[in-house]
């Protein structure tokens, strides 16, 4: 290649062989041709520096670069790379996700419409255990402008990826913008730097790349997101955070855009962590408060008033040192979970837990009284419902134990009717049950939920299913009903039962989150094995349906 390409696409790579390939296939297939292609190798250990050779020696667009020592991050081998770009425009991609087809195509005509220092468009999640596709802050990318300057819009700092956008090389080297090295979450210092370097940027709507996720892949795994156990990786983020707060009151930025970037560490950020909570020790959750309070204490008021109330609760509580209590506060985050108690003190006020706070930011943080538990509609009450017994019974059933805990006394002190439900493949599953008074705001329960009497498609069913607990208000003429999630223990032993169809299904705590019980059903024989995973996804789903039909139910 002599003459200079229209854009360098970085590929990142650090043991990562099996994947190299589809990542540098989905450049190669660019509809836009004129570009070249920079494999920087972090020092791979496996067979990776054999793979990007045998890449280079099929398309003369690739190069390969190897670093001569690991640097343990994101941020060395994309500067090494930079360095090295021949193209005035710039892409970054990882090597275990891919570009669609007209990115670069995309992007550059959108800097060929606008005099932007750098475009940028939307991104497409995929799992990797099902395939589905969902949009990454997508309310973000869903009307195509110009945006002159972060201070036009602040919000944009909720989008921190480098990897799906085109930039002008030279305004990079103008402002010697680089990734940070030794520091996870680079992405976050080198894009709000962007944001506020750049005079303008192009945002479009069309997906320009497409980010693989592994939700239930192992805490070892490589992934950066898999690795929030690591104290160092919480000590990671709050370094960073802080090098942008810095970096934001050195280029004056207004109060506005302060508060929106403290708004986005408290809601994601530290949300992430927050629900990693229930899955920590008390003693880890300890040192975490001491490594995140501190920088929370210099975050504008105005962005935790914006926080949703259980969110807030589970800082209130790190900040009392409740560490146990934050635990529990913790596994109904976006689940609408109440605490298994509230206190209320001389002036009215309601907050989390039978304790009342003892600080002034306790306070603040723990106070419900405007979610009115009380009085709100039964059906947007708050509950909190427990298991705490999980046994098999028998070949196809299991048994739970469940606790309610109504800590606002919305229902009558006498047997509860509760149904379970269960929907897997789309075909609900419903087993009543009685629900006793066991004290104050509590109720007590049992069920056998047999899972050989789902009723599932033809072709099966592949997938995870969370039951959910039903309760009904008796004491109104039209029988007023509230759904809420249930809580595993979360360390029971996995076990396997017989479902319908000779499927299997795993009985397990959810892994991550909340902590809900969970189900995996996986079919059984030849065409459930072979048929099942095809016809789980999108249009060949419905393709399926049409063609077999589907069981009366």
């Amino acid at each position: 290649m002599t003459a200079l390409p229209d854009v360098t696409v970085t590929v990142i790579v650090h043991d990562d062989a099996e994947r190299l390939p589809r990542a540098i296939a989905s450049v190669r297939a660019q509809t836009h041709r004129d570009i070249e292609i920079v494999i920087s190798d972090d020092h791979s250990t496996d067979a990776t520096p054999k793979v990007a050779a045998q890449l280079a020696d099929q398309d003369d667009r690739i190069r390969v670069i190897r670093l001569e020592r690991n640097s343990g991050g994101c941020g060395a081998p994309r500067n090494r790379a930079l360095e090295t770009a021949r193209a005035p425009f710039l892409m970054f991609l990882d090597s275990d996700d891919e570009l669609p087809p007209r990115a670069c195509e995309l992007l550059l005509a959108a800097h060929a419409e606008a005099d932007a220092d750098f475009t940028m468009g939307a991104v497409e999640r995929v799992r990797t255990d099902t395939g589905d596709v969902s949009p990454w802050m997508g309310h973000l990318f869903a009307r195509r402008r110009t945006v002159r300057g972060v201070e036009d819009e602040p919000r944009i700092l909720f989008e921190p990826l480098s990897t799906n956008k085109m930039y002008r090389k030279e305004f990079l080297d103008r402002h010697a913008l680089r990734f940070p090295e030794g520091l996870h979450y680079e992405d976050q210092l080198f894009s709000a730097r962007a944001y506020t370097l750049a005079r303008a940027f192009t945002v479009i709507t069309e997906p320009v790349y497409r980010w693989y996720i592994a939700p239930h892949a192992p805490a070892d795994a490589a992934t950066i997101s898999n690795r929030r156990h690591l104290l160092t990786n919480v000590r990671d983020r709050v370094t960073v955070a802080r090098l942008i707060d810095d970096f934001l009151a050195e280029h004056g930025v207004s109060r506005r855009v302060r508060e929106e970037k403290d708004h986005k560490f408290l809601t994601h950020d530290l949300r992430l962590y927050a629900g990693d909570l229930p899955h920590r020790d008390p003693a880890w959750v300890e040192r975490f408060a001491a490594e995140v309070l501190p920088y929370l204490d210099g975050l504008s008021p105005a962005a935790f008033r914006r926080m949703r109330r259980d969110e807030r609760a589970v800082v209130g509580l790190l900040r009392e040192a409740r560490y146990e209590e934050a635990r529990q506060a913790a596994r109904g985050l976006a689940h609408r979970v109440a605490p298994r108690e509230t206190v209320t003190d001389d002036q009215g006020r309601t907050y989390w837990g039978s304790t009342p706070p003892v600080t002034e930011a306790g306070r603040a943080d723990l106070d419900l009284t405007d979610l009115d538990l009380a009085g709100c509609p039964f059906g947007s009450a708050r509950f909190r419902h427990e298991i705490t017994e999980v046994e098999r019974d028998g070949e196809t059933a299991l048994r739970l134990r469940v606790r309610t805990y109504d800590p606002a006394r919305r229902l009558p002190l006498a047997p509860l009717a509760a149904r379970l439900h269960v929907a897997p493949g789309g075909r609900r599953l419903t087993v009543p049950l009685r629900m006793d008074p066991a004290g104050r705001g509590v109720f007590e329960g049992a069920v056998r939920l047999d899972l050989a009497a789902a009723a599932l498609p033809v072709h099966g069913f592949r997938g995870v299913r969370h039951p959910v607990l039903e309760v009904t208000d008796g004491r109104t003429a039209q029988g007023a009903a509230n759904t809420g999630i249930l809580l595993a223990p979360l360390d029971f032993e996995p076990f396997e039962v017989a479902g319908a169809g000779r499927h299997r299904v795993t009985v397990e705590p959810e892994g991550r989150d909340a902590g809900r019980l969970q189900l995996r059903w996986r079919p059984g024989g030849v065409v459930g094995r072979l048929l099942g995973p095809v016809v789980q996804r999108g249009p060949v789903r419905r393709a399926a349906k049409a063609l077999i039909g589907t069981r009366p139910t």
